[in-house]
């Protein structure tokens, strides 16, 4: 699914325009974006939750060539999903 199917579904659903519909999409995202870059904690209760790691410097392995490379210091985004979506996902699946 791409952002342009949640944006149909979404605007079918509640009588918004696309573009509306876009737009609050677009606002959505860029707010957690932003968010995130200064180290808040974004929660969707229900959704999940999202969040940033500190990762240290590590030695690693290019696997084509078996050379070791060297990753430095980094922050990178995570999401951990609520309950409800986990055992929604599972039960969905399962059947």
């Amino acid at each position: 699914m791409t952002k342009q199917n949640i944006v149909d579904i979404v605007s079918d659903a509640t009588g918004l325009t696309k573009v509306e519909t876009e737009a609050v999409m677009n606002g959505v995202m860029a707010t957690i974006v932003e968010s995130l870059g200064r180290n808040d904690r974004v929660e969707l209760r229900g959704f999940g939750t999202f969040g940033v790691k500190h990762r240290m410097p590590k030695k690693a392995r290019n696997p084509g060539t078996g050379e070791p490379i060297y990753l430095p210091e980094r922050h990178v985004p995570t999401f951990k999903p609520a309950k409800y979506m986990r055992s929604h996902v599972n039960e969905s699946l399962t059947k």
